[in-house]
């Protein structure tokens, strides 16, 4: 019995950990040199599912420039999310921060700016000097925070990235790929905040004051192009002209990446073929909503005894325009055992959609509150009320 479920399991966490993108290949256009051309390597991706549609070269190492600060606003997100800092908290620039070339705000040693300000100069700017204002203020230094982003890029699965700065300035064994940064912008848009940012075209820093600074953002498909808002751009004479782009219409967002272009119209216009690819031929339908309660299930120990779960993005079903699945099934799949304590947002099972026996989709389940230990009192009453009604 026991060799039975342990084969069953094993069968699960293989089942759950197949790739998406190996099974939508087939799907993807037949001419693909057609679609992008003048470009190192490029990636498309629908967001709600991570369906690869469209790749050239995607696993290409390759600098990435200022596309490196999708990482770094994925940390600040974080850490925002989980209340380690605040938008209205004070920076202190450093020495170190204030010395950064290239793009920049010319924030200078000693100068308080908040987050939120940072935040703006970094998503709309490319500003490298608030960027690693914002490194150091959360890691206590920029070599730590490079670490920290480092190991988020494994935690993500990203095996062609390695970072050594929060910026993109160019230095040596710091690159990544297409398909690493298509990833990295998916676990960033979870973060919806962050179009708040990346979509606003202009706007103000130190307004009040004698030195005023105008943000213009370097991402000019926001005024180009149909419901893209956001994410980053990229350039050095190494990298040549980069961007990490996402759109969205008609309720379905994609991803866009093109690394390595000679020029950025020629960037721009490489973008938009792939998006306009996605849009003419794919569209998604919400299965469920984010946030859902799915179920409840038992935590062993637990104060609580049961405990809802909860999606933690949109359950999306990706279709090819002009045709239909409606033989799809839905399967909850747990990672088995749960004991408290637990902590909410911990992540505990799949939602998966499932076809001719590929995935359609794959969400995450997660506790929806916080899951407490309870004690021998409160156990020893929970036995005595099962043995009176019955249960044993």
């Amino acid at each position: 019995m026991k060799t039975f479920i342990a084969f069953i399991l094993s069968a699960m966490v293989a089942f759950i950990g197949l790739p998406q993108a190996s099974l939508f290949a087939k799907e993807q256009p037949q001419d693909r040199t057609a679609l992008v051309q003048n470009v190192k390597s490029a990636i498309l991706m629908e967001q709600g599912t991570g369906k690869i549609l469209y790749s050239q070269n995607s696993n290409k190492e390759l600098p990435p420039a200022s596309m490196t600060k999708i990482m770094t606003l994925l940390l600040i997100f974080k850490a925002l999310d989980n209340h380690n800092l605040s938008l209205d908290e004070k920076v202190k620039v450093s020495e170190h921060a204030a010395s950064m070339g290239g793009s920049q705000i010319f924030l200078e040693p000693g100068e308080d700016m908040t987050v939120n300000d940072l935040l703006k100069a970094i998503a709309i700017g490319s500003a490298n000097d608030a960027s690693v204002a914002l490194a150091e203020h959360i890691a206590g230094s920029e070599n730590a925070f490079v670490k920290r982003m480092n190991q988020q890029a494994k935690t993500l699965g990203l095996h062609h990235t390695h970072f050594n700065n929060p910026t993109g300035l160019p230095v040596d064994d710091h690159y990544s790929t297409a398909h690493d940064m298509s990833v990295m912008a998916k676990a960033l848009l979870y973060y919806q905040d962050i179009l708040k940012y990346t979509s606003t075209y202009e706007d103000y820093l130190r307004e009040d004051t004698n030195k005023k600074f105008w943000l213009v953002n370097t991402n000019k498909m926001l005024k180009s192009y149909q419901g893209v808002d956001g994410l980053k751009t990229g350039f050095t004479q190494k990298a040549k002209y980069c961007l990490t782009a996402t759109a969205k219409r008609n309720g379905m967002r994609v991803i866009a990446v093109v690394m390595g272009a000679p020029t950025p119209k020629e960037r721009n216009k490489q973008i938009a073929q792939m998006l306009n690819y996605a849009f003419a031929n794919f569209q998604t339908e919400q299965l469920e909503k984010a946030g859902k309660v799915i179920k409840q299930v038992q935590v062993a120990k637990s104060k609580e005894g049961t405990v809802p779960i909860i999606t933690k993005e949109p359950v999306v079903l990706l279709k090819q325009r002009g045709k239909t699945k409606n033989n799809y099934q839905r399967k909850i799949i747990m990672h088995g055992y749960l004991k408290a304590p637990m902590k909410a947002g911990t992540l505990v099972g799949y939602y998966v959609v499932t076809a001719d026996k590929q995935i359609l989709s794959k969400t995450p389940l997660v506790l929806k509150e916080d899951v407490h230990k309870a004690g021998w009192w409160h156990l020893f009453k929970r036995s005595i009320g099962k043995m009176t009604n019955g249960a044993w």
